[in-house]
């Protein structure tokens, strides 16, 4: 596929199809005309012996030296190579490609005074599948993700390190050569514009919302797998129970949950008026309202990133009436706190998760199943060191749970005196939701042999799909078996959307 950058921001699926699918990319041409229109207002300020900041002085608390003109070349090149200071591990090429594609769309605003080749020079990046190496520690998310958007600058001025499709990695001149591309040389204000953006933090929330899509609807397909296994009643997940608190996050998990357990002859089993079950534990009975505020937690996290993907993050800015302004906007507050609250879900959605599948492997409350699962308990151990794995993960989320953005640390010779740590949080929140996925998965799995073991009672036919879905990668309930292969072909299912897609192929779309 193709995605067009004008002037108007680009969509949540546009940025995941270009990070994740190495889609093409292209300048739409009223983006170029504006492009080139706030060239010209810089290149009339360029001259002007009038001190402009970015245009003709130093940057940051070097911003009081007047730049002559001979040096302005010198200038950009110097700020790209010094602000490429990043360390530790590679950025993932997703990450990288779709900060790539969101410092595109400011380029392309006609806001920041860049030239037409320069903003060209990402499009043909892009397009031809080089990913800049990108670091782990550099940015501070205040005046931008400077040092990862630096690394990506450099290779826009043919230095540094690429990896192409396969992920082999290059020095980006013979890679540019190897795809018929030049090296762009950044004049005045150029080097600015492509390091001053929130684009890195943006572009993770944006990649950690679609993930969270997908699994806020497996969270609720595990929900009801435990809710089933372990007996639970489905009454309490009634709509006029639900209503009763509106929230609009929790009636779509209920709703979820209701569709999921229809027709189930394990439910339909101790329905009747002799029941002696009252109510089931929060973990069960809850499971709405836990999933429901992280739905909704996004939803706000959602509307932060949409005005994001509108904004137009330079500093100074060109003015449609010409003039350069200095700003705030690339303070990352905004995106830093929904990052932060994200991750706050992530670790309490874990947690249930974990609650629900401790009560599976425990003969006090898993009403009659075998200890841990096992075929045999004592000479099997079953399931219970994945639930150890569950714990340690969700020990690992609650850490992340940890705030990034209320931490602030000066720099710049104290001209940057508070910061957003936006990048920070968007680094823990991505391990987290790697992390949720994990602990969905061995819930999945456990429920899934929980489901098995009732027989000859048969679970939901949406249910059951999803225990179908299990056992075309994982064998069903037997002896102690080697539990890591089968638990990464879960995670797998989850994380494609297998598992969702199994269920949504009995009750149709999941909210």
């Amino acid at each position: 596929m193709t995605v067009t950058v004008g002037i108007g921001p680009v969509s949540f699926d546009d940025v995941v199809a270009v990070a994740r699918t190495a889609g093409r990319v292209q300048l739409a041409d009223d983006a170029a005309a504006a492009v080139e229109a706030s060239r010209r207002h810089i290149e009339a300020l360029a001259a002007d012996p009038t001190p402009v900041y970015g245009v003709s002085t130093g940057f940051g608390a070097l911003a009081t030296r007047h730049i002559p003109l001979e040096m302005r070349t010198a200038l950009q090149r110097s700020l790209i190579r010094s602000h490429a200071a990043g360390s530790g591990a590679e950025v993932e090429a997703e990450v990288v490609r779709a900060m790539m594609l969101l410092r595109l769309s400011t380029l392309a605003s006609g806001r920041t005074g860049v030239r037409r080749e320069t903003a060209e020079a990402y499009v043909n990046l892009l397009s031809a599948g080089l990913t800049p190496v990108v670091y782990e520690y550099g940015s501070l998310g205040c005046s931008g993700d400077l040092a990862p958007l630096a690394h990506v600058a450099l290779a826009i001025m043919g230095e540094g390190q690429v990896r192409d499709r396969t992920g082999a990695l290059h020095d980006t001149a013979s890679a540019l050569a190897a795809h018929g591309l030049r090296p762009v040389v950044f004049a005045e204000k150029e080097g600015l514009a492509l390091i001053n953006g929130t684009d890195g933090m943006l572009g993770q929330l944006v990649l950690a919302l679609n993930d969270l899509d997908n699994l806020f609807r497996v969270a609720d397909v595990a929900a009801a797998m435990s809710v089933e296994g372990q007996l639970g009643t489905d009454r309490v997940f009634a709509d006029d129970l639900q209503r009763l608190r509106p929230h609009p996050g929790q009636a779509a998990s209920a709703a979820n949950i209701r569709a999921l357990l229809a027709d189930s002859d394990i439910v339909a089993s101790h329905r009747s008026p002799d029941c002696a079950r009252v109510q089931d534990a929060y973990s069960l009975r809850c499971s709405p309202q836990v999933a429901g505020a992280g739905r909704d937690t996004a939803a706000h996290a959602r509307t932060v990133a949409e005005r994001e993907l509108a904004s137009v993050i330079d500093n100074p800015v060109v003015t449609p009436d010409g003039r350069v302004e200095s700003n705030g906007n690339f303070h990352g507050a905004p995106v830093a706190y929904v990052l932060d609250f994200l991750a706050i879900a992530v670790a309490d959605l874990a947690g249930i998760s974990e609650r629900r599948t401790d009560r599976f492997l425990d003969v006090a409350r898993n009403h009659g199943l075998n200890a841990f699962l096992a075929a045999d308990p004592g000479v099997d151990s079953g399931h219970m060191i994945a639930q150890y794995t569950q714990a340690g993960i969700v020990s690992e989320l609650k850490r992340l749970a940890v705030p990034a953005s209320a931490d602030s640390i000066p720099s710049s010779a104290m001209q940057e005196d508070h910061v957003s740590m936006g990048w920070s949080a968007a680094r823990k929140l991505r391990r987290a939701v790697d992390g949720l996925s994990r602990v969905l998965a061995i819930e999945v799995l456990t429920a899934a042999r929980a489901l098995d073991m009732r027989a000859p009672l048969t679970p939901s036919p949406a249910t059951g799909a999803v225990v179908a879905a299990v056992r075309s990668v994982v064998e069903g309930p037997g002896p102690d078996r080697y539990l890591a292969p089968e638990i990464a072909a879960v995670v797998e299912l989850v994380q494609s959307g297998a598992v969702v897609a199994a269920a949504e192929s009995v009750v149709g779309h999941l909210a």
